[in-house]
């Protein structure tokens, strides 16, 4: 896979993701409104087939997850993300730092949500996320 690889026992997303192999999906940050219009949300509308409207959930080659809506927001948001990703293990999750952009978050803040899902085998972080997780 060119867009996500294993390093130090961790599932890594690529920091540049172009092009999206067979069954992967583009996990960025949205708002729960679906205008995707800055960042990796106006990438993932224009390159993979994000759903305008559509601020949470598959559409396209991608999840939308809204981060713009406060952190306990997010987290709930996250624990569905994680949900969807256990119900589809037949697809890789490639996850953006999401919420470290627009939104504001610092990694330290974020990855810690994604602590189950750095577990689930179809689910790859970005380096940013894997090492604040690493040094927990």
């Amino acid at each position: 896979m060119e867009n996500a690889k294993i390093i130090g026992g961790w599932r890594v997303a690529s920091d540049r993701i172009a092009d999206l192999g067979e069954n992967e999906i583009f996990v960025f940050g949205s708002n729960i409104q679906g205008a995707h219009g800055g960042g990796a949300a106006w990438f993932a509308y224009k390159q993979f087939g994000a759903q305008w409207g559509v601020g949470e959930g598959l559409t396209g080659r991608t999840y939308a997850l809204p981060t713009m809506e406060g952190e306990a927001s997010l987290k709930k948001a996250v624990e569905r993300f994680i949900a969807c990703a256990r119900q589809h293990p037949e697809l890789t999750f490639l996850v953006t730092a999401v919420g470290c952009g627009i939104a504001g978050y610092t990694p330290a803040v974020v990855a810690p949500l994604f602590a189950e899902a750095a577990k689930l085998e179809n689910v790859y972080l970005p380096q940013v996320f894997v090492d604040v997780l690493a040094s927990k």
